[in-house]
């Protein structure tokens, strides 16, 4: 990687990222050219795609983040005392190898150092031998005193810090463990957090409790901007804000910790523990994601379970299988899997693009998605508690917490696909939409994974200083379930009109609706559009026509799209961003649903596209495009560089799909 003078790999401004050309698409080519050049990029893309289906059906593509779960998977083995050679020297080759120029890391590629991540990777560094005097940690450590030390990092930073002795527990937000004895309707209970920080919350609740310090093998006064006061306290916000009511809280939780009855705490530990054990996954892991599954480890392990317990060794197992090695002996740690995304959005692409429904891999993979059906009931219940289970989870491994946007893409899929037991497959479907129509938020629109998750108390925590910890709805699963439902033939149902509604209300002066789970408007709108004109709204409608402008407004001049994760943060960035395979799929699968195939952007999209895919039939792309947390944990999903450029050159080719239509 290359740092630019301000310091961020690759970055540049938001006009020389519409400007930038990777590949030079070709010009001056007839339509019947362009056709025939489409339909052999799609080809091979197909065959590169089929290549990589698993014998049992699925597709998963490397889920790339950043090397914080790397550092946290060492430390977590160095609070255990099973941290080996051969894993710490396989982590730090990858570690050591995302170092930007001037010390720090980022959180994202091509992004701006971040300064948990830097203290991370640091840490994990040193616990694999390297010495402060190197020239890479002396810079790593200058860049973070530069920037207020470790008292600067975020909260969850610091309580690993803290397992060390290197951070005072006194000085982290207080989290007790009577949290699980609010009732469900009380503000702050554990249903209030989105499914993934409640899957955290819970387990920190009792590291929380017992303060655990295990001795430090090295001191870390390096990474203080002033060794002697290391822990300067922080400004009090004043009474009159949520921030400082919030702080004032956490005060009082603080003092609270130091009488808690005795038999009140032991009681709320123990069921803090029978919660996480109910919601250990068949394979050992939480909630098919790293970050639970680790605070779960190490909360069980506070309570007395040794790591030979069933309920360990499962967990411990279950981590060892997030890890991806590298040809080179390096060892790269996934935040979370994508089996299920992955395939059901691999088979519609391969539908789109032409293979026929019965194809094997194409029955194949739905054999494989029907297994994977859950039928069991989660915590989703607690808001919905009549409503009958369906639907699927991201994961091998999620039945907790199967999600509104898996389920409405498997449905799509499922429906792609000529399946030799038709009847399997309608009760599949049938449970998976009654299910996904069972958890409309009242506003008319979906969260990702549970009904009206939308309470504004649990951000204010002083806790809770990274991500997103609630599940409003967002525009883009919305568009998901919307056009899901129009195939089922529900274009007309209240409920289908109330999402349309609901989409119309929160398009963007500019034309674009806003991403939340992938980066960022260009996502969004290509996920609106096609929903709404599923829904049945005429490619005249006004808001088709303010969204197909806006695309055609953002195109970068070497015909791809691309959108900077920086379009979080700062407006400025917002449509621009060096092109990508995934990015210009979206905005083409936009307007060719709005009936723009022949128009000039989507003739110039679909060759950068052919110009820019390998011979193997792949895309490249290096840039993060999808989000855990806008802008906080940014995800490069490794296949979606091959399924969304392979579906709008499908729709191209081959034409829209719409409902009741056989590819």
């Amino acid at each position: 990687m290359t740092a630019t003078t301000d310091g961020n790999p690759g970055a540049a401004s938001p006009g020389e990222a519409a400007a930038s050309t990777t590949h030079e698409p070709r010009r001056g080519a007839t339509a019947s050219d362009l056709d025939g050049t489409a339909a052999r990029a799609a080809e091979r893309a197909v065959e590169h795609l089929l290549a990589r289906q698993d014998p049992e059906g699925w597709w998963k593509g490397d889920l790339e983040t950043n090397v914080t779960m790397d550092a946290e998977d060492l430390l977590l083995r160095q609070f255990l005392g099973i941290l080996d050679a051969d894993t710490t020297r396989a982590a730090a080759l990858h570690i050591r190898r995302e170092q930007r120029e001037d010390g720090a890391w980022a959180t994202f590629y091509g992004g701006p150092g971040e300064v948990s991540a830097t203290v991370e990777a640091y840490v994990a560094l040193r616990l694999a031998g390297d010495l402060p005097e190197a020239p890479h940690m002396a810079r790593a450590a200058a860049w973070v005193r530069a920037r207020g030390g470790i008292a600067a990092a975020r909260v969850f930073t610091r309580i690993w810090l803290a397992l060390f002795g290197w951070w005072r527990w006194e000085d982290l937000p207080e989290l007790p463990p009577e949290l699980l004895f609010l009732p469900k309707w009380f503000p702050l209970n554990i249903y209030d957090f989105g499914c993934w920080a409640r899957q955290t919350i819970v387990p920190l609740t009792v590291v929380s409790a017992k303060r655990p310090v295990r001795p430090a093998p090295f001191p870390l006064d390096e990474l203080h901007t002033d060794p002697a006061r290391p822990n300067p306290p922080r400004p009090l916000a004043p009474a009159t804000g949520w921030d400082g009511i919030f702080q004032r809280l956490d005060k009082a939780l603080h003092a609270y910790h130091r009488v808690a009855p005795r038999a009140l705490r032991r009681t709320a530990m123990n069921v803090a523990a029978r919660w996480i054990v109910e919601r250990q996954e068949n394979d050992g892991c939480w909630g098919g994601i790293q970050p639970p599954a680790v605070y779960s480890v190490i909360a069980l392990h506070l309570l007395g379970y040794d790591l030979g317990h069933p309920v360990m060794r499962a967990g411990l197992e279950s981590l060892d299988r997030f890890a991806v090695w590298r040809e080179d002996g390096s060892r790269m740690i996934e935040a979370c899997q994508s089996p299920v995304w992955d395939t059901c959005l691999a088979t519609i692409a391969l539908a789109d693009a032409g293979l026929p429904p019965d194809h094997p891999a194409l029955v194949k993979a739905v054999d494989w998605m029907l297994d994977e059906e859950i039928t069991r009931t989660g915590d989703w219940a607690v808001r919905r508690p009549e409503l009958p289970p369906g639907g699927w989870a991201f994961e091998f491994h999620n039945d907790n917490y199967p999600d509104i946007d898996d389920t409405a893409e498997v449905v799509l899929a499922l429906r792609r696909v000529r399946h030799p037991e038709p009847a399997r497959v309608e009760a599949a479907v049938a449970r998976g939409t009654r299910w996904t129509l069972g958890m409309q938020s009242r506003g008319g629109a979906w969260g990702a994974f549970d009904a009206d998750n939308t309470s504004s108390f649990p951000n204010k925590l002083p806790f809770c200083d990274f991500g997103e910890v609630i599940d409003p709805p967002s525009a883009d699963v919305t568009a998901h379930v919307v056009e899901m439902l129009a195939y089922e033939g529900l274009a007309q149902d209240p409920r289908t009109r109330r999402g349309v509604e609901w989409l119309l209300a929160e398009q963007e002066p500019n034309g674009a609706w806003f991403g939340r789970w992938g980066v960022n408007h260009v996502y969004g709108t290509g996920s609106v559009l096609p929903a709404l004109i599923a829904a049945g709204l005429p490619v005249s409608h006004p808001a088709v026509r303010r969204a197909v402008g806006w695309l055609g407004s953002v195109q970068n001049e070497d015909g791809g799209w691309g959108e900077d994760l920086r379009s979080y943060s700062d407006p400025g960035w917002i449509g621009r961003g060096t092109s990508t395979a995934s990015q210009t799929g979206w905005a083409l699968i936009a307007l060719l649903a709005a009936g723009e195939r022949d128009s000039e952007p989507v003739r110039r999209g679909v060759a950068w596209l052919a110009a820019t895919q390998r011979e193997d039939g792949s895309w490249d792309e290096p840039y993060f495009t999808g989000t855990g947390f806008p802008w906080d944990f940014s995800i490069n999903y490794h296949l979606y560089r091959q399924v969304f450029p392979l579906t709008a050159l499908g729709r191209y080719v081959y034409g829209e799909p719409s409902p009741g239509k056989e590819r």
